[in-house]
């Protein structure tokens, strides 16, 4: 019980602190639809970046099975600075999800509550369609944002698993008992960076719709 009011309280005190910076933002005339813009925008460049990241982890990895002499302690150094890349990158794209997700619901229930203040019937209708739409478009682009995310922690713990295997066999043996999950991570990350594309190409459709009606 006791961990469940602490995780309640920050979770309220953060629902608080973003209504303060909605409202200082809205005081400088920054709208919720402009943050909503911006912060779409950031995601959409986190996956973009997530997908290289991950496309260099995997390149990276090709390249230590190929190895044939040399320094192995290095190949291995390298392999993981890209892994712990990748965690990075992985986390980045969540953290621009969530926060995608955060002002989108504070928008949206502003929208609605707004929607009482109406005095034409006319506007009010035009206005609580226009809601509509743009929520369907906004949860289609969250569902497709949240399902490139799923996809990241299975190729993270395959990559984990290669690293901390390679950590302590550094040898020719250990490189071909990773070399059996190579093909399967191949795929996985095609899947991942397939996924991340169709969640860039609506993000970019939804920033550009919000433009269009601002």
């Amino acid at each position: 019980m006791r961990q469940i009011s602490v995780a309640l309280l920050m979770s309220l005190s953060l629902a608080a602190c973003q209504q303060a910076y909605y409202a200082t933002m809205e005081k400088f005339g920054v709208e919720k639809r402009e943050i909503l813009v911006d912060r779409v925008k950031d995601a959409r460049d986190a996956q973009v970046e997530g997908q290289q990241q991950f496309k260099d982890a995997l390149d990276e990895l090709s390249q230590l099975l190929k190895f044939h002499g040399g320094d192995l302690q290095q190949k291995y150094e390298e392999l993981d600075a890209e892994y712990q890349q990748s965690v990075k990158a992985a986390q980045l794209v969540s953290s621009r999800i969530n926060k995608v997700e955060s002002v989108a619901d504070a928008l949206f229930s502003e929208w609605r509550d707004e929607l009482d203040q109406y005095q034409s019937a006319s506007l009010k209708a035009q206005s609580k369609q226009k809601l509509i739409t743009t929520e369907k478009q906004f949860d289609l682009l969250l569902k497709k944002m949240r399902s490139a995310e799923k996809k990241m922690q299975p190729v993270l713990n395959i990559m984990h698993d290669n690293v901390l295997f390679l950590k302590h066999n550094l040898n020719a043996k250990a490189i071909g008992s990773i070399q059996t999950d190579f093909a399967g991570l191949q795929q996985d990350v095609s899947s991942l960076i397939s996924e991340m594309n169709k969640a860039i190409a609506d993000s970019n459709k939804f920033i550009a719709q919000m433009q269009s009606d601002a």
